[in-house]
This record gives C-alpha cells, structure tokens and sequence, in this order.
C-alpha cells in the first residue's frame, strides 16, 4: 500500500500518502501513482488529489470526490483558506528557535530552487523547533503560502536542512523526515481538523519522538504570528 485512509466525507477523503508514493506521473513512466490507485481501489476516474506531495513527504492529502468538489477546494487553496502544519527533523540548530522565513523562490540547477531577498511574490513559512529527538531537531513548521519544495528551501536557509533531503543538503537518513502532520478548513459551514502522526521513519518512530509530540497535538493552537497582507 502507499496510501491509508483518515477520513471520508461526501465530497472528499483525506488520505495519508506514504513516503515513496507519487502523487501524479506520466503514463508511460511504468509507476502506479497515488492518483492511478485511489481510482483503482474505488472503482472511480473522478478522484482529484487537491495538492501535491513531494515524493519524499508523508501525510495529509485531500482527494476531492469529482469535478465540482476539486474545484471547490482549489479555490481554498488558492485563496489560502486551508490551514497547513507539517513536521521536519533536521540534524542541525538553527540560528533561531522559531519565527519566519520569507523571500522569493528562484530556480537553481537540476530542478532544485533557491530563497533570494526580494519579496516580490515570497514564499512565506513560520516555524518553531525543540530539541530531544535522538540528538535531532523538530520543527514544527506553518507554509502560508504554498510553492514548490517551500519548506524544503526554507529549512535549508535555516542552516538545517531536512534530514534526508539530500537535494538541499540533509545528508544520508532512511527517509526524507517531512511529514504533512496538520490539517484544517471549512467545508459548506462545517468545520474539519485533522491531525496524522508519521508511521514511517527510524526516528519518525522512535519513543522520543512520540514523546516531543505530545505537547504538538493541537498545531494550530501553537502562538503562531498573524500572517500580513495574506503572506
């Protein structure tokens, strides 16, 4: 399996992806993607994952149940109206326990990106990180916008890269340690939270890492900053 499900509601399921997993992919790469198994396993072509997950990340995805509802949640994407918290265990400090990362994103060789200065239309992500993961950093991590490898670059600007991100300098681990932990949003006026423990993962799976996330069990209730202007 690369796939489990957490919820299912009459216009989406929530899924949780596994690490490995890839999300779309072109017909002839041979791979079965994410997308290719959930409308095997329910027997429907109109299943439209709502997001997209590095290949690396685990966790949260939301799957709309037809044209309608996928475009019902595009829409909140779009105008950030889903709320997001992600999980990332690096080997190394950052200069600052928590705060924010901004800047544009650009890209650099062989399909990485890189943070720049300018804010002309930046990648915004708020954070907060404690120690006592196996000689590991943990970072709670908020994406108020939603770019390409974001969190990724982000970390890396940190001076802790993720650990097992081998692309923006994590070093060698059994997985890429990132994980869509935390989910919210409203749906016709009901109201949906939404919170997924990683499964996979030496460390991911470790007793001190279910012990650190004990205090991190309502995310969205952390003192995160009020995000300005939508950023």
């Amino acid at each position: 399996m690369i796939y489990s499900i957490v919820d299912e509601q009459p216009g989406f399921l929530l899924i949780h992806k596994y690490p490995g997993a890839v999300v779309h992919g072109t017909a002839d790469s041979g791979e079965i993607t994410l997308t290719q198994s959930l409308r095997h396993d329910f027997s429907c072509k109109s299943l439209f994952p709502c997001h997209r997950l590095d290949r690396t990340t685990s966790g949260l995805l939301v799957v709309a149940k037809g044209e309608a509802a996928n475009k019902y949640f595009s829409t909140l994407f779009e105008k950030r109206a889903i709320d997001k918290c992600y999980l990332a265990l690096s080997a190394k400090k950052p200069a600052k326990k928590q705060g924010a990362v901004r800047g544009d994103m650009v890209k650099a060789r062989n399909g990485s990106w890189m943070l720049t200065r300018s804010l002309n239309a930046p990648a915004h992500t708020q954070f907060f990180s404690k120690g006592g993961v196996e000689g590991k950093r943990l970072f709670v991590l908020r994406p108020i916008t939603g770019k390409t490898h974001q969190l990724r670059v982000a970390m890396k600007s940190l001076g802790a890269p993720i650990l097992g991100d081998e692309r923006y300098g994590g070093g060698d681990a059994d997985r890429c340690y990132l994980h869509a932990f935390a989910l919210q949003f409203s749906v016709d006026g009901n109201e949906y939270s939404y919170v997924c423990p990683p499964e996979h993962g030496d460390l991911f799976c470790s007793q001190n890492f279910k012990s650190a996330l004990d205090d991190l069990q309502s995310p969205f209730e952390l003192p995160w900053p009020a995000a300005k202007n939508g950023q």
